[in-house]
């Protein structure tokens, strides 16, 4: 996952669409999980669901230093 370096919970996940009209998907990360390498996380998304979320090459992070 890109920018996966030093998370922490705030930081939000984006995960680009596959398809052309799709939406992608965002995520405010609560809890950090797993161990260094294996890294999943407890999110919550943007329709206030909440899962564990393992990373793939089609997620970005937005730290919360960069928003503020």
């Amino acid at each position: 996952m890109e920018g996966s370096e030093d998370l922490q919970p705030g930081d939000i996940i984006v995960i680009k669409s596959h398809r052309v009209g799709d939406h992608g998907r965002t995520g405010e990360i609560l809890e950090l999980l797993g161990e260094p390498g294996h890294e999943h996380f407890k999110v919550r998304w943007e329709d206030d669901n909440e899962s564990v979320f393992f990373p793939a090459d089609d997620a970005v992070v937005e730290r919360l230093s960069r928003r503020e």
